[in-house]
């Protein structure tokens, strides 16, 4: 099928730039045949007027004795009368004594079986020289032409079938490579690439394009594989532990009580709950969901924070926090800095700052702690999902791996940035940047 579809596209093409070429042939052809044809008439118009001015000038007289001796020349000089004066030897014996037509522009006539452009010429003494001249060689010579077209056009318009052809086939071989090898990639094939010819042309940039393409559907089909995987095992692990407290509750009554067997329940469904509503959150910002936009002042979020982790015990610096305010939905970018704050408590040794910063169009979320920080190596790869630098510490202290990346994902919606550097006391420092709003 793919094979009779190619040489459906080569014969339609062929056949599409035969017609257009055949069109055009013909039009050059005629055109051609007609700017000869009025040419050469002129030319023989010319050259019947320049001789009935050579004969004009020769008359004696009259012109009677100079017309008479004439051979293979029809001329004719009639009187006022419209009879004939004196003829040349030719028109005697082809016309006799019928004259020619006398007029002010030439004309065309049959004589004697033969095709004669006529012209004439007024004498100053109420005569009229009259000259006849032969169109054989002008129709002989158009009829050649005639021919030559005839026989050129077919031909021409064969080598243009033959080459379009040739053409045609050679341009769609690598697209019809491409297009086998694209119809052979499947969901577990995105590893394949089309081949790219050496061609250096629109092809070998298309094929370029479409691997680009490949590339980027195989690293998002790797990234949801491994979300998948990552995601299965986050929400198998809470639901593993549930129904081992609740085995051993069946099995030894008096072991595990069930206030014990409540709690490890309440505290696992809140994971569970935590995990189900960050992928959901995901999912929606992936999605480019809209979110309510309005004016957030961002300062009150900061400060709502610091609040919230002195009240928790830790040691909260809010001093750089300055009045800003921003558009967007304000229960998302309370979420993205609250993330960015549990993840500087879950490292801490003991110092966090939280600072709004506006500055040139621009307003800078900082959160900064004084733990390990971030390897320079690791600052991209901790923005993706379920990333844990320290699995065994962010494990025990709650987190699941998602909340930078859900971090991320708000401040992309809000048209802002997440980026990481260091802290003023060695520890990770998150920075977010934001359009200022109204």
């Amino acid at each position: 099928m793919a094979s009779r579809n190619w040489r459906s596209v080569r014969g339609r093409t062929t056949l599409g730039a035969t017609v257009v070429v055949a069109v055009a042939l013909l039009i050059g052809a005629f055109s051609f045949y007609e700017v000869l044809s009025a040419s050469i008439h002129g030319s023989t118009e010319r050259a019947a007027e320049q001789r009935l001015d050579e004969l004009a000038e020769r008359s004696d007289g009259p012109g009677r004795g100079g017309i008479d001796a004439l051979e293979d020349e029809f001329v004719q000089l009639i009187g006022a009368d419209g009879s004939v004066r004196a003829a040349s030897e030719d028109a005697r014996e082809a016309l006799g004594a019928a004259a020619l037509p006398v007029s002010d522009d030439p004309q065309t006539l049959t004589v004697d079986g033969e095709r004669m452009l006529v012209v004439s010429d007024d004498l100053d003494d109420d005569q009229t020289l009259v000259l006849a001249v032969s169109m054989d060689d002008d129709a002989e010579t158009l009829t050649t032409v005639a021919t030559l077209l005839a026989i050129a056009v077919p031909l021409l318009l064969l080598l243009v079938a033959v080459t379009t052809w040739l053409v045609v086939g050679r341009a769609l071989r690598p697209v019809e490579r491409i297009r086998e090898k694209v119809d052979g990639i499947t969901a577990e094939r995105l590893h394949q690439r089309v081949p790219v010819p050496e061609t250096a042309d629109e092809i070998a940039a298309l094929a370029t394009t479409m691997n680009g393409m490949l590339d980027r559907l195989d690293a998002a089909a790797t990234a949801q594989r491994r979300f998948v995987s990552d995601a299965s095992h986050e929400l198998r692990s809470p639901l593993a532990t549930i129904r081992q407290h609740a085995e051993l509750a069946q099995a030894h009554p008096g072991v595990t009580s069930i206030g014990e067997l409540a709690e490890v329940v309440s505290e696992e469904g809140l994971r569970l709950q935590g995990i189900v509503e960050s992928l959901l959150l995901l999912a929606r910002l992936d999605e480019g969901a809209s979110t309510h936009d309005e004016a957030v002042d961002l300062d009150d979020i900061a400060l709502g924070e610091v609040r919230r982790l002195r009240a928790a015990g830790f040691d909260v610096d809010g001093s750089g926090i300055q009045a800003a305010r921003v558009n967007g939905d304000p229960r998302l970018l309370g979420q993205l800095v609250r993330n960015l704050a549990d993840n500087a408590v879950r490292h801490t040794r003991g110092r966090v700052a939280i600072g709004v910063t506006p500055s040139g169009g621009h307003v800078f979320v900082t959160v900064e702690d004084d733990g390990a920080g971030v390897p320079a190596e690791e600052r991209d790869r901790i923005f993706e999902r379920f990333v844990r630098l320290d699995e065994a510490r962010s494990r025990d202290a709650g987190g699941s791996g998602l909340g930078l990346a859900i971090a991320q994902g708000i401040a992309a919606s809000a048209r802002g940035t997440l980026a990481v550097d260091d802290s003023r006391w060695g520890g990770a420092r998150f920075v977010v940047t934001l359009p200022l709003g109204g």
